[in-house]
């Protein structure tokens, strides 16, 4: 009689040197997915913006009677590209600059809050 060969967690321990090495490939494989996975899921750390511009309160002031209700004013950025005021809108995937805008749906843009551009 010819003695059985023992078996390891349900498999036969005679696997072959290529099963074993598709076995790590497709392990590695995985792990690296799984970090690119939670990497993307990462809060970038700060943003691109040019934080702490210096709105003034009196800006401050005009920009919080000109916007629209639902916008974050504490995260209101001048941006130099296009002379517009942006915010920072928390989506519910992910965080994103938008143009501020008026009730009627204009951007608020120029040097000062008072000049509203369509």
């Amino acid at each position: 009689m010819e003695p059985q060969k023992p078996k390891v967690a349900g498999r036969a321990t005679s696997q072959s040197g290529a099963a074993r090495q598709a076995n790590r490939n497709g392990r590695a494989a995985l792990l690296v997915g799984t970090l690119l996975t939670l990497g993307a899921c990462a809060v970038p750390v700060g943003g691109g913006g040019q934080e702490g511009q210096g709105i003034s309160e009196d800006v401050r002031a005009q920009l919080v009677a000109m916007a629209a209700p639902y916008q974050d004013l504490q995260s209101v950025e001048l941006r130099a590209e296009d002379g517009c005021y942006w915010y920072s809108h928390a989506g519910p995937v992910e965080t994103t600059m938008l143009p501020l805008r008026t009730s009627n749906g204009n951007k608020i843009c120029g040097g000062s809050a008072s000049s509203v551009a369509g």
